[in-house]
């Protein structure tokens, strides 16, 4: 039973606020589908091929992912060795680096002039085809960021196993299989469906791995060929129907997705292993560990080392570079902003409603955004801003900070919402007694208690909007473009040595801010305690 005092100006703004985002949702909806009533004339689009596509794509990425990721999960939940704790939060970064960084550096590495086809002609004079593009190459990307991700996410169910069944099993002398079949997999069963609902709209959606390593229209997705309908084609008639189509899909994923465990946003540091296997098994666990590590970090190697020794001297000296810079900067630190002060009014009048039905409508709208991939929203604001008569360079900064704000939100709220019900369930009864103000209430007991759950929601939204190129692609001019806009211009125009330096620095900034901050804000919130 909730606690709190009642908090009606909490309650007030967020009813606001979920109407707001309620009518936006509703505006962008319209207008894709008034352009897709209104479209006249026949497109060449092939809907039917792309669908069977982006689902074939996205169904082998989740289930390669979910294979990898327990694999990986079970090995790093059993062996012991220094710098654990750093190859843990490498694969935890898996969710904020960028796709396109990833897709470089697999080029760079596998590609026809990559690492590995240079090192064969040089020493046996044989040169082989680029298995970095096509089908292979986008599910080789997907699968090294999904099964990262996947592996976090699913060595916390195994860290989160009481002590008392691992002493039980143990007593019992479990074998390797025994333990998983009888401890580790129904720990983590619970959590497959739910994860790899998130997995597969990660997969559906992709957009810049789909756009550097499809290698052409046959491995196309939906989402790319929207991009192309409108920046090649302008294709409009066959954008919205593309639209339609992947809103439709993404929304039945999520409703089904509904019915499972959800997936937490946030994750504390991972437990020491409690449990050793013979020398047979840990062989296999750390031929799986180094395999892992290595498909997820030779790529971002790669990139940081084309970066610095190639053309990092020459990408400095041009200032559209520096003007790049900083845009994305602006657009990320005022995204992260917008994000978290909508998070913010959201989670708290989320955590003051009484009624189940009222917690869920006040959360709902900020959710429905994961049915909406950037591509589509950014379409959906190109039609809104084009039929007001607004002059799209005018509109286009405005327009990506509040998109990549909306596509932040529901990871935001997912990292926010649990911990504030934890605060109502456990010092709901303390605020009460204490007679706190609302206003109280959040700077003595919950920001406090929030700090490092504020700078993890920042940094995520701050590297979901530095790496982005969904919504700056269709709204991106010459005058007006980021790091990623740049970087993919570049590839476009053969400047390789540009757009590896570009990788490294988009890297690095990625990097340095999911460390950095919730670091940074959990000192700041525990100073103002103090």
């Amino acid at each position: 039973m909730l606690t709190l005092p009642k908090r009606p100006i909490r309650i007030a703004m967020a009813t606001a606020l979920s109407f707001a985002i309620a009518a936006l949702i509703a505006a962008v909806l319209w207008a894709i589908l008034a352009a897709a009533t209104d479209a006249s004339g026949h497109s060449r689009v092939d809907i039917a091929h792309l669908l069977r596509m982006t689902s074939l794509q996205a169904g082998l990425t989740t289930i390669l992912s979910l294979l990898v990721g327990m694999a990986l999960a079970w090995s790093l939940n059993r062996l012991r060795f220094p710098g654990r704790d750093v190859v843990v939060s490498l694969f935890a970064s898996a969710i904020v680096t960028p796709g396109m960084v990833v897709a470089f550096g697999l080029l760079s590495i596998w590609g026809r002039n990559g690492w590995i086809n240079q090192l064969s002609q040089t020493l046996f004079g044989i040169g082989f085809d680029s298995p970095a593009y096509g089908l292979s190459g986008i599910l080789l990307a997907h699968v090294i960021l999904d099964g990262a991700f996947a592996a976090r996410i699913l060595l916390a169910r195994l860290d989160s196993i009481p002590a008392t069944r691992l002493k039980v099993g143990q007593s019992l002398a479990l074998g390797p299989l025994q333990r998983f079949r009888l401890i580790d997999w129904p720990a983590m069963a619970l959590s497959l469906p739910g994860l790899g609902a998130v997995i597969f709209l990660l997969a559906f959606t992709s957009f810049p791995i789909v756009l550097l390593l499809g290698g052409g229209p046959a491995n196309q997705t939906l989402e790319v060929a929207i991009f192309s309908a409108v920046r090649l084609d302008f294709d409009l008639a066959g954008a919205v129907r593309l639209a339609v189509t992947q809103i439709g899909v993404c929304a039945l994923v999520i409703v089904l997705a509904s019915a499972f465990s959800p997936v937490p946003a946030a994750l504390g540091r991972s437990a020491q292993p409690r449990w050793r296997d013979g020398p047979t098994t840990r062989l296999l666990q750390w031929g799986v560990l180094i395999v892992s590590v290595l498909a997820f970090a030779l790529p971002l190697l790669s990139v940081l080392y084309d970066g610095i020794v190639g053309g990092f001297g020459r990408i400095i000296a041009q200032p559209a570079f520096w003007r790049a810079t900083a845009t994305s900067i602006l657009i990320g630190t005022a995204s992260a902003a917008l994000t978290l002060g909508l998070a913010l009014i959201l989670a708290l009048g989320r955590s003051a409603a009484r009624h189940p039905l009222a917690r869920t409508s006040l959360g709902m709208p900020a959710y429905a955004y994961l049915a909406v991939p950037a591509v589509v929203l950014s379409l959906g604001f190109f039609l809104l801003v084009r039929g007001l008569g607004v002059p799209t360079g005018l509109a286009a900064p405005f327009v990506v900070v509040g998109a990549n704000s909306l596509l932040a939100l529901p990871f935001a709220m997912a990292t926010l919402g649990p911990p504030l019900d934890a605060i109502v369930r456990t010092r709901g009864k303390l605020i009460r007694s204490l007679g706190l103000t609302g206003w109280m209430q959040f700077t003595r007991i919950e920001y406090p208690l929030l700090g490092r759950d504020i700078g993890l929601m920042l940094a995520l939204s701050f590297c979901f909007s530095l790496g982005d190129l969904g919504v700056i692609a269709l709204f991106g001019t010459q005058d007006f473009q980021t790091l990623p806009l740049m970087m993919y211009r570049a590839l476009g125009s053969y400047r390789n040595n540009d757009a590896a330096a570009i990788a490294a620095l988009l890297l690095i900034g990625t990097i340095a801010a999911f460390v950095l901050l919730p670091r940074l804000i959990e000192r700041l919130a525990h100073a103002g305690r103090r």
